[in-house]
């Protein structure tokens, strides 16, 4: 008999880990933050929850009795429910648009866990005449296993700060074997990554440049690639910044120490975490008090009125007023990319480039200052816009099912781009345009109000508008239905897979799909 209750003590451990890949998988996609895992938690469907309670208390009710039959049910449904909570997250993991990554911090977490309900175990064997505790103990974290994943992440956090300092003192470390090494920093609400990599293709003319890759503008993701990408000979290093709350640019500036600085953008971003815009203007120009320290070079986007109203008096302004000292004329925008000149030191630089979008003349125009800045000549500069590729997932034009054609936009997040992208698609004269958008997040109070204007502007000008998320989207269907949009071309469906399961069978050569702002999986609901 004790065997029996071993299994099943042992069954029910299984089937808390099965239930962790999912606790674990939205703490990574929350950055471990456990104020943001707790707001996620609260949009959890209640059935899961009453699910995995009733399955416990099912579970709680035989393990009182200890005759054999009733312990052989105890296994069973420990088994049945193990399986069935296994199932359920192979499926949500299959589905997901971003599965659990099994990184070292993950695997740690796992090792935690299956420690402490080891330790379970071990105590229902030590103290058998407590045999009822330990079993309630495990069926409390087998049916609140977001409770154990919260427990796992704050039993960690001091082993997670020393693995952290160890890669930063590293990183530090690095970076001080090459003192000649200019360090350029990029930081903005949006643009930031975009305009990073224009800045590296261009001096890439003239010098080694290493560069933040993708996304990676977090304090992590910069040691990370000091660590793991920086070239031998390195002599530019540009690094994104992101930030998320107060103090997060300085924090990396004071690893990095940057000599050159670039704002592309101030706006309403990851509001509910910065609460302000005065806390988002504050900290994006924590680059600006860190470059003016140094005595070097402060590039800022003063079309932004944000930014124009808090300018450094030594900074290149650069947009499209013609009193700022880089700015853009003769802009024209196709389907197939756009041409402008860039004014900049009494120099008129005609470029031509693939990219698409208004927002994009801005990060070559800043892109070209600084390439000048660095001595590239002008001959260079106009060969790398004319190659620039788009950035991956930022209204990049790929061919789609059916000889359709796909605008893939989905890292773009933030209000200003999206309208922008909408615009894009408007472009495309004589086919039939199609958007497919969970809407933006991370706003706010103004959240409501960014993802209704969206709706706005896709009413004026697309066919057919697809929105993802039954409840988060109703701000854009909003939005549509204040325009003369035909209600019967708006659908709202729980997924992208479902999204793209109704849009497939209707496409053909004539039309153009835009997908904006591909969000991940703790925010679709």
């Amino acid at each position: 008999m004790i065997y029996l209750s071993f299994a099943a003590m042992l069954l029910i451990g299984v089937g808390t880990v099965a239930g962790l890949v999912r606790c674990f998988h939205m703490l990574q996609q929350n950055s471990y933050k456990p104020e943001r895992y707790v707001a996620f938690g609260k949009t959890v469907k209640k059935g899961r929850f009453v699910a995995c309670l009733l399955a416990a208390l099912i579970l709680s009710a035989l393990s009182f009795w200890q005759q054999s039959a009733l312990l052989v049910l105890f296994l069973v449904f420990a088994l049945l429910f193990t399986l069935l909570r296994i199932a359920k997250n192979r499926k949500e993991q299959k589905k997901a648009i971003k599965p659990l990554v099994l990184t070292a911090r993950v695997k740690r977490q796992f090792a935690t866990a299956i420690l402490l309900l080891g330790a379970d175990c071990a105590l229902w064997f030590v103290l058998p005449h407590l045999r009822l505790v330990w079993v309630s103990v495990a069926l409390f974290f087998y049916a609140f296993t977001p409770v154990l994943a919260l427990l796992v992440l704050f039993v960690n956090m001091p082993t997670e700060k020393m693995v952290s300092q160890h890669y930063v003192n590293d990183a530090k470390r690095i970076l001080k074997q090459s003192p000649n090494m200019k360090i350029i920093g990029v930081t903005g609400s949006y643009g930031k990554t975009t305009t990073k990599f224009i800045i590296t293709r261009l001096l890439s003319e003239k010098y080694t440049v290493t560069v933040t890759p993708e996304s990676f503008n977090t304090p992590m993701g910069v040691v990370r690639t000091v660590r793991e990408k920086m070239k031998a000979g390195t002599e530019i290093f540009v690094v994104e910044m992101g930030a998320k709350k107060v103090g997060d640019i300085k924090e990396i500036c004071d690893l990095v120490h940057p000599t050159y600085g670039v704002i592309t953008s101030v706006g309403p971003q990851h509001l509910d975490t910065f609460h302000s815009i005065e806390n988002v203007v504050k900290t994006k120009f924590e680059l600006a008090d860190c470059v003016e320290q140094t005595g070097g070079s402060l590039y800022l986007n003063c079309d932004s009125q944000l930014i124009a109203q808090n300018k450094r008096e030594s900074a290149v302004c650069y947009g499209t007023d013609p009193s700022f000292s880089a700015y853009a004329t003769d802009f024209v925008c196709h389907e197939g990319g756009s041409t402008f000149t860039v004014h900049y030191k009494g120099e008129s630089i005609p470029l031509t480039t693939r990219l698409l979008g208004s927002h994009n003349v801005l990060n070559i125009t800043v892109a070209v200052a600084v390439a000048r800045d660095f001595g590239v000549e002008i001959p260079d500069i106009q060969y790398a816009v004319s190659t620039l590729k788009p950035t991956e997932h930022r209204l990049e034009v790929k061919s789609f099912t059916a000889g359709a054609t796909l605008i893939d936009d989905a890292y773009n997040a933030n209000p200003e781009g999206c309208l922008e992208a909408v615009n894009v698609l408007g472009r495309f004269a004589g086919k039939k345009k199609i958007i497919v958008t969970p809407g933006l997040v991370e706003l706010g109070d103004k959240e409501y109000e960014c993802n209704y204007h969206l709706g706005v502007r896709a009413g004026q000008i697309c066919d057919q508008i697809v929105l993802v998320g039954m409840n988060r989207s109703k701000p854009i269907a909003d939005g549509v239905r204040s325009t003369a949009f035909a209600q019967e071309n708006l659908h709202v469906v729980p997924s992208f897979k479902d999204a793209m399961a109704l849009i497939t069978p209707t496409l053909d050569e004539n039309c153009v799909v835009l997908l904006e702002n591909d969000l991940p999986d703790n925010y679709l609901y």
